[in-house]
């Protein structure tokens, strides 16, 4: 399958770039095999096969790009999972084997990191659009590495210059980055784009920046139109944008009532399959003790599950939502919560 990716042939490469996903890093899942073929990929990165265009054989990504970008992005997902290792603390202890597979691969992809980041380094300030920007973004995951941490500064100069001459999606890119090394994406906050500022403005070192809460707050005033901004997946955002924009909202506010009309956005627009994203949180921070059988609504709680009720895309056969209705003590059922909200 690895050498399939040297075939020049579209349909095979693209066949192997869909089992690099789908076996080699499965949901983020690490083996013994992932640390060899990256290290297999990172040496044929800079081969004039790798500029063959194909697309994944996955369903889900039908982009047409050059190999070599589709690799850059995998080497990110790669990175990527030993971060989230790194940062896992629930492990699990009811089966040792299983734990010590896990983390010799763990150490295995922990390891290859340094050859990493001179594999991907050359294409920072490739010609090639698709290239250039997979390679920010895993240049992103491989800066969050603790052993890397000597070439941050050097890397965070380079975001900052995308300040004045880049496209909106590498400036949001760059600033999202930024955001995740733990820097302040600062110049970003004043861009002349609202979803550059607003991506700046996610960054946790802005949590105490009243403008920083100002921009999550504008972005907020229409989720959908904040969700369509960037056209093409940005690597450092997971999911929806709204997704991190209620996270930042819910980070930096104490009450419901103070975050009431944004929550009152979301809950127009969103669905049973975001909750554990979107309204789900926001419902819980609407109810931080469980409601009692027979307790008044506060006003913003009233408003706020009666959006919920007439948004028709939140009910149906999907029983995502269940355990965030049972954990504030709301009845799932919605025509008793309709019910608890008229006060009949």
């Amino acid at each position: 399958m690895l050498l399939d990716l040297l075939s020049e042939d579209p349909q095979r490469c693209g066949a192997a770039l869909g089992y690099l996903d789908a076996a080699v890093l499965h949901q983020g899942s690490l083996y013994s095999v992932t640390a060899p073929a990256a290290l297999f990929v990172a040496g044929i990165l800079d081969g004039p096969r790798t500029m063959t265009r194909c697309e994944s054989a996955l369903p889900w990504d039908d982009r047409e790009r050059p190999l070599r970008a589709a690799l850059l992005d995998w080497l990110g997902s790669v990175a990527e999972s030993v971060f989230y290792w790194d940062e896992a603390e629930d492990i699990d202890e009811d089966d040792e084997d299983e734990e010590d597979e896990d983390a010799q691969a763990a150490a295995a992809c922990r390891a290859i990191r340094r050859d990493l980041y001179f594999a991907v380094l050359p294409f920072l300030d490739d010609a090639d659009d698709a290239v250039r920007k997979a390679a920010v973004g895993a240049m992103g995951y491989l800066m969050r590495a603790p052993e890397l941490v000597e070439f941050r500064g050097e890397q965070a100069q380079r975001m900052r210059r995308l300040a004045h001459d880049a496209t909106v999606s590498e400036r949001a890119a760059a600033a999202l980055t930024l955001g995740s090394w733990g820097l302040v994406p600062q110049a970003f906050l004043a861009d002349p784009d609202p979803s550059v500022r607003a991506a700046a403005a996610l960054a946790s070192a802005l949590d105490p920046d009243p403008q920083a809460l100002a921009e999550i707050r504008r972005a907020l005033v229409d989720p959908a139109a904040a969700d369509d901004w960037f056209a093409e997946h940005l690597p450092q955002l997971a999911g929806k944008f709204r997704f991190s924009l209620v996270e930042a909202l819910l980070r930096r506010t104490r009450s419901f009532e103070e975050i009431l009309p944004e929550a009152l956005a979301i809950a127009r627009m969103t669905n049973a399959y975001t909750v554990e994203s979107d309204w789900g949180p926001l419902l819980e921070r609407a109810f931080p003790a469980r409601h009692a059988q027979g307790q008044a609504l506060t006003a913003a709680q009233q408003e706020f599950l009666s959006a919920i009720v007439d948004n028709e895309e939140c009910w149906g056969s999907v029983a995502n939502p269940m355990s965030w209705f049972g954990k504030t003590g709301l009845p799932y059922d919605r025509e008793s919560l309709r019910a608890l909200v008229s006060g009949t």
